[in-house]
């Protein structure tokens, strides 16, 4: 008998047997009842690899009259598209086709817009699945004739089912027992990050590894930590995940909890990426922290600086000390929104010309005027003397509000001292 991969022999034939995925496959699930129904629309779905996506594309087509052809858009081109579309209408496909197109993210505007006629008429009932957002990477026209479903990761309690049933499959291989140590399970489930396939392909290599002793075949729990190690981590610089854990690390740093921050800095720096933590941590410690805490921004740098020239794994120290720093700091936004609103005025085209006694001095060498008018500050009681310094036309414009914290309360307070006068 040829080979076939665990995780393709224990693929789910009915929706009852699909791990997890029970808000839209439970029992009141509305992709459930749509199946049950047997008027299936144009479908996506969306989310990680490994969560079912698949298993139910070929549930959907086994209830179906329609032949089922399958295209992965990453080697597929147009000509596979016409080839599907030349059988409808013929004695292969009176009624019209299903098709699975597996990873739709990476077909093209064009490649995508050839199937909207056939979808438009009911001729091709389009499945598609892509771990990416949708709503970013599939062409408006396909998505808004489509009902989009989320298939959530799948928790390591809903893994473990899939796992007992891996293990009599793989007893009925071996022609024995197959004895897992205890926290094997419990191992494998929680490594594979939500992704059944690679529990599958871990259990499976366990399995061809075993000692067999005494008729039984056994699997111990630092075999399994071998075998799974590192396989719980999502993480692809080009996709979702990259900037999900981005995100969630700057608002963590935001939210002043250091404990996110530091689980979302660990998440980067297991998949080895530091640049992207580091370019965080320096935009956090002006955005967020900013002149609540000045210093700030100086102590991120150095402890920047310390980690680049350690490298990983001892980089990790210096950068959970600069997110711990910026997530206890006191927190002000106003540098952000002062840029923010001075490069709105900006691109509006609200410039306006700079006040001559500003302009470099060496205009009025050329003979222009005699005299700048510009007054030096430094020459004035508390270095500051009234003069305009914006455009005419944005002269009483506030780019900058002083925040309420302690830092920019006293600053505003020494200020409004001096200009008093």
């Amino acid at each position: 008998m040829a080979y076939r991969p665990l995780a393709d022999e224990i693929r789910p034939t009915t929706l009852d047997e699909v791990v997890g995925q029970k808000h839209i496959l439970g029992k009141d699930g509305l992709l459930r009842r749509i199946i049950e129904g047997g008027n299936v629309p144009n479908l996506i779905f969306y989310g990680p690899s490994g969560t079912g996506k698949t298993t139910v594309a070929n549930i959907i087509a086994q209830r179906t009259n329609r032949p089922l052809h399958r295209l992965n858009a990453t080697t597929a081109s147009i000509s596979d598209i016409k080839d599907i579309i030349a059988d409808i209408g013929t004695l292969l496909a009176p009624e019209g086709v299903l098709l699975y197109l597996d990873e739709i993210q990476y077909f093209n505007k064009k490649q995508q817009q050839s199937l909207l006629e056939f979808m438009e008429n009911g001729k091709i009932t389009l499945i598609a699945s892509t771990t990416e957002n949708p709503f970013f990477y599939v062409f408006g026209a396909v998505l808004s004739r489509s009902t989009v479903f989320e298939f959530k990761q799948i928790t390591a309690q809903d893994a473990l089912p899939a796992i007992d049933r891996g293990v009599s499959i793989l007893e009925q291989r071996l022609g024995g027992k197959l004895e897992l140590e205890e926290g094997v399970r419990e191992h494998i489930a929680s490594a594979c990050g939500g992704d059944i396939r690679k529990a599958m392909n871990a259990l499976e290599l366990l399995a061809s590894a075993a000692e067999k002793e005494q008729g039984k075949f056994l699997v111990s729990l630092d075999d399994a930590k071998t075998a799974a190690q590192k396989s719980a981590m999502r993480y692809d610089r080009e996709g979702d995940a990259h900037f999900d854990i981005a995100s969630a690390l700057m608002k963590s740093l935001r939210g002043s909890d250091p404990d996110a921050a530091l689980h979302y800095l660990a998440r980067l720096l297991e998949a080895g990426d530091m640049t992207t933590a580091i370019r965080r941590l320096l935009c956090s410690a002006s955005e967020d922290v900013g002149m609540a805490y000045p210093q700030a921004a100086l102590i991120v740098k150095a402890c920047v600086d310390n980690a680049l020239q350690l490298g990983l794994p001892e980089a990790r120290l210096p950068l959970a000390q600069a997110a711990v720093l910026l997530a206890t700091s006191p927190k002000s936004n106003s540098v952000y929104q002062g840029i923010a609103a001075a490069m709105a005025d900006v691109k509006a085209g609200r410039v306006g010309d700079i006040p001559r006694e500003l302009q470099n001095v060496h205009a009025d060498s050329a003979g222009l005027e005699r005299e700048q008018g510009y007054l030096y500050p430094h020459d004035f009681p508390g270095h500051w003397v009234r003069q305009q310094y914006l455009p005419d036309e944005l002269k009483n414009r506030k780019y900058y509000q002083y925040g309420d914290n302690k830092t920019e309360q006293a600053a505003r307070r020494y200020w409004d001292e001096i200009k008093k006068h």
